[in-house]
């Protein structure tokens, strides 16, 4: 415990920036794409898939997005059939996303009408524009609650049901510990990977 609120200290005032970032950003579309190409993929990759994308026009283009994220992420032509779809339902998600304002009902409407999107990805967008209180269950992230205790195992895969779960177990640990959710999901990444990214 107390490694971890060392650690925190030392990180806190970057992890609040970076929490104000994603409260300001506004960039939707891309955030959402961005969302559906890392599962299983460095989010590195994905991102510099984003930009090459952003450069294309993909939004307002008629671009084809598997040549621009060949080589950058994995299953490329699934999630190019995802981009494709997701930009021709934008203009519904995001009525949806500006109707909606509880953000756990927000993230079931994601996960029904966002094809490649599951809670992970959903509970990802929505920390990155700004939403509180959703776990981004990854390896890193189920990896630090197993070493913390809160987790008993890793779970082979993650149903509905044991989503909803572990995050209920997250939350606890973070009022637990006196850190807010949101900024330990960015800790426990940063303790992975050294940074604290996307």
């Amino acid at each position: 415990m107390k490694e971890i609120l060392d650690y925190y200290n030392a990180r806190k005032n970057e992890i609040i920036s970076r929490l104000k970032e994603f409260e300001e950003n506004k960039d939707y579309f891309y955030e959402m794409c961005f969302c559906l190409l890392t599962p299983q993929s460095p989010a590195k990759a994905a991102w510099s898939s984003i930009l090459k994308l952003k450069d294309a026009g993909f939004r307002n283009k008629n671009v084809n997005p598997e040549r621009y994220i060949i080589g950058d992420v994995r299953f490329h032509m699934n999630k190019s059939r995802y981009l494709l779809e997701l930009k021709g339902k934008y203009d519904f998600i995001l009525k949806n996303i500006k109707k909606i304002k509880d953000s756990q009902e927000l993230r079931e409407f994601l996960v029904k009408n966002v094809k490649g999107y599951g809670y992970k990805e959903s509970a990802h967008f929505l920390r990155n524009t700004g939403y509180k209180n959703l776990a981004i269950l990854d390896r890193h992230i189920l990896k630090n609650l197993l070493r913390n205790d809160v987790i008993d195992e890793i779970p082979k895969s993650l149903t509905p049901k044991k989503y909803l779960e572990i995050e209920s177990k997250f939350l606890e640990f973070s009022k637990k510990i006196n850190i807010p959710m949101d900024h330990l999901d960015l800790l426990f990444w940063s303790k992975e990977t050294g940074e604290i990214f996307k």
